[in-house]
């Protein structure tokens, strides 16, 4: 499977750039062989934009979802990417959705592990649940961000015979130690391959990292941005231990889980 990793420079609520950078980057995406892109973390309407997102939010019918079913059916690419989702009554969610290449929506995940006041005060918690499918004969799971961070939240993926983990980020500068030490832990405990899709540039005062990231189940990078924008493009190696890596195995045995 051949994964492109999106890191744009931030369009603070301005969601026909953003579109347009989703279309852009889904060709770059195409032309370098693969099957999926994977973009940040509230890539509509933007992260650091919490007075737009109750008022730009939508729903899984809205216009969003629908004009980016149409790119990915007219490049033929699957997409992973963060939004603003709205919910029931006021309620708004940090989610990511994943497109096919037939713009339908076959994953959706909101984000359990709010960060900071920000976020607090923006978005609703959502449920917790694994969110895994089954892509290009891959198990692939979806976390958002921080969620990373925990190793209790990869280990539930591993545990549901995850091999990848797709992460829209919006990870800001001064915090390298995600890239450095919690990637390449997570994948390496967990024997499992991670795409950390993260922005550069500044929005609204805010300064991004930007040092996207795609490592493998030895904890090893593959291949990893500078701080420009740029799409890049890895082939995600297949688990070759089966369905479960030994060391969860033996985890469950452990502590008497199943």
């Amino acid at each position: 499977m051949q994964i492109a990793v999106l890191q744009p420079n931030p369009t603070a609520g301005n969601v026909a750039q953003a579109l347009e950078r989703i279309d852009v980057a889904l060709g770059h995406a195409v032309e370098q062989g693969a099957q999926m892109l994977v973009a940040p973390e509230l890539m509509f309407p933007g992260y650091h934009c919490p007075d737009d997102h109750p008022v730009l939010a939508q729903q899984k019918s809205g216009v969003w979802i629908s004009n980016l079913g149409q790119l990915t059916r007219r490049h033929g690419c699957a997409l992973t990417f963060g939004w603003a989702e709205r919910g029931a009554g006021s309620v708004i969610y940090n989610a990511a959705s994943v497109l096919n290449a037939t713009g339908h929506i076959i994953a959706h995940h909101r984000k359990c592990i709010l960060y900071g006041d920000m976020e607090k005060s923006v978005f609703e918690r959502g449920p917790g649940d694994p969110c895994v499918f089954d892509f290009c004969g891959h198990r692939i799971g979806i976390l958002i961000c921080y969620e990373i961070e925990f190793p209790e939240t990869a280990r539930a993926l591993a545990k549901q015979g995850v091999d990848t983990i797709l992460v829209p980020t919006a990870n800001p500068a001064g915090f390298d130690e995600v890239q450095d030490i919690l990637i390449p832990a997570r994948a390496c405990e967990n024997s499992l391959s991670v795409a950390y899709a993260n922005f550069c540039g500044t929005e609204r005062g805010l300064t991004y990292g930007g040092r996207s990231i795609v490592v493998g189940p030895d904890g090893q990078t593959i291949a990893q941005a500078d701080q420009s924008p740029m799409v890049f493009t890895v082939t995600i190696p297949h688990r070759k231990n089966g369905d479960v890596p030994p060391q969860i195995q033996d985890y469950a045995q452990a502590f008497g889980r199943d």
